[in-house]
């Protein structure tokens, strides 16, 4: 421009197409905060009446014109050219002289002529810099989305969160709000004052302030100067402007990302456009972080729960084994998951007697376990009136089909020892047919029957043996039987046999360790997906000791 007009004082004032006011955006000659403070509206002073004609306006003595609006002292003569690109106006170049008369028609010709290349060159710099920036700022949301997804943290989540804003915004004030419970009111979760982090206690309801506004009506609010608006709650009375988001998750809103300045205008439309395409990350994080503490919770409780109902369930297991004068005696139980549906127990009968009984409840879990409880306390009810073995699976029958569950059953051993004839009766509902070792060879004892609590007339036979020294019977779940291994291969009976037969001459307790070890080689690296049991034992010789 110098090389072509001499001038003193220079301005290129660019136009805010929403407030319709001229903004200096470059100047040489001005004072610093006169130009940062000056705004002039379209239509007034020189250079807005040159925007609103669209036309240059050349003053050869401001002092004779009222339009002139004075910014620097002592200024005389002006001329102002308004920039256009593609019939748009996109703000004013204005010059200014102390000398009247200083600018002339030619100086008017020149700046209208370099004008209009301004305006194409102005645009396209804007333009560039607007799609560079813009860029810019997806690159980062999309980086501060990535991140945000993996905190999991709502504390540490929000911390973030206003981290990572700053490197989009410049603000000064940072806070998000979250909607209670109730729905009814907002309350601050996270606040940044001048980087420093705070606690305010202070709720708002919906619907009131610029915050509550926002939450209510689904919509980003941008307040140029909250002093003009009635919805500002002066909470921080350093604050001059103020932009409030809406963080909505699935047609829901959730919070408020609130944002605010000590000077006035400081947010834009670009902010609010930013701020609102982050919010729908951010209240997705949120959700997620919240989620995710909640789960985490419920599964503590859970835990807590799960921990309490393993050792009550281990409590209604013996805490003992029997000491039965002529029996060597072993049992373990191991559930599939921290609780199960397997049991077993051992009830004193009169004359030397002892009832041994394994059970086995349909499912697994938390319901299994409480049934099998149900199932214990139903044996334990009918144990004092000492029922023979198909007697007293005929009573649980009857009994579970007076509480009868939908889809539950259990199936159950129940045998009488009489430790003074060394005889053994034992009747079964559907558990895999016991063992009985004798003599050097195994034998199936070919008891079966329907589980208990699907069928109301129901029979149970009944297998009595005579058993010497050095005799041994197994019971087990068919969890034993059923584990497979990793190419979908059973453990099976077979495998169970021979590993009694091996014990045979052993213990009880030989039988029981060397299945499970068995057992867990066979699975080995699969989940175990039934509940496991065994109750072993050998007959012991006349004097107590093993043969």
């Amino acid at each position: 421009m110098r090389k072509v007009i001499d001038y003193e004082i220079f301005a290129i004032l660019l136009l805010n197409e929403k407030t319709q006011e001229l903004r200096i955006r470059f100047q040489v000659g001005y004072a610093r905060e006169i130009a940062e403070r000056t705004r002039v509206k379209v239509g007034e002073g020189v250079t807005g009446i040159a925007a609103q004609r669209r036309e240059p306006i050349l003053v050869d003595d401001v002092t004779k014109d009222p339009r002139y609006i004075s910014a620097v002292p002592n200024v005389r003569s002006e001329l102002a050219v308004p920039l256009i690109v593609k019939n748009r106006l996109i703000g004013v170049i204005d010059i200014e002289s102390p000398q009247p008369n200083h600018f002339t028609e030619e100086h008017k010709r020149l700046l209208t002529l370099i004008g209009s290349r301004m305006a194409v060159g102005i645009e396209n710099a804007r333009l560039y810099t607007r799609t560079t920036r813009q860029a810019r700022t997806l690159v980062l949301l999309n980086e501060i989305s990535r991140e945000l997804t993996s905190i999991l943290n709502v504390d540490e989540l929000l911390k973030r969160i206003g981290e990572l804003l700053s490197r989009l915004i410049d603000y000064q004030m940072f806070s998000i709000l979250l909607v209670d419970a109730t729905g009814e009111k907002l309350q601050h979760r996270f606040s940044l004052r001048f980087q420093e982090n705070i606690q305010l206690k202070h709720d708002i309801p919906l619907g009131r302030g610029v915050v509550g506004y926002a939450a209510q009506q689904k919509q980003a609010v941008l307040v140029p100067d909250v002093a003009k608006d009635p919805r500002y709650i002066n909470l921080n009375p350093e604050t001059r402007s103020e932009l409030a988001v809406p963080l909505i998750y699935k047609d829901k809103v959730i919070g408020v990302l609130d944002l605010e300045h000590t000077r006035r205008g400081f947010f834009t439309d670009d902010h609010k456009r930013t701020v609102t395409t982050l919010a729908a990350q951010v209240a997705i994080a949120i959700e997620n972080a919240q989620l995710y503490e909640q789960i985490a919770r419920q599964e503590k409780r859970l835990e807590r729960d799960l921990a309490m109902a393993r050792e009550l369930q281990f409590r209604l297991l013996p805490p003992t084994l029997p000491k039965v004068p002529h029996l060597d005696i072993a049992a373990k139980f191991v559930p599939a998951r921290a609780i199960g549906g397997d049991l077993y127990d051992f009830m004193g009968y009169s004359l030397s007697r002892t009832a041994i009984v394994i059970g086995d409840v349909s499912g697994k879990g938390a319901p299994a376990a409480i049934y099998a409880a149900l199932v214990s306390g139903i044996l334990r009810s009918h144990a004092p009136i000492e029922p023979a073995p198909a007697e007293m699976l005929s009573a649980v029958n009857f009994s579970l089909g007076e509480r009868r569950i939908e889809g539950q059953f259990v199936s159950l051993i129940y045998a009488v020892w009489d430790d003074q004839n060394r005889t053994l009766r034992v009747a079964n509902s559907g558990l895999p047919r016991p063992i009985y070792c004798h003599d050097g060879k195994i034998e199936i004892i070919e008891a079966t029957g329907l589980p208990l609590g699907l069928f109301e007339d129901a029979d149970y036979d009944e297998f009595s043996f005579q058993a010497k020294p050095g005799d041994m019977f197994v019971f087990f779940s068919d969890g034993i039987l059923d584990a497979r291994n990793k190419a979908g291969d059973l453990f099976g009976r077979h495998k169970a046999e021979e590993i009694v037969a091996h014990c045979a001459n052993v213990s009880a307790d030989c039988v029981v360790k060397s299945l499970f070890k068995a057992v867990a080689e066979h699975a080995a690296g699969e989940e175990t997906f039934d509940d496991q049991t065994v109750v072993a034992f050998r007959v012991k010789n006349n004097s107590g000791k093993r043969k």
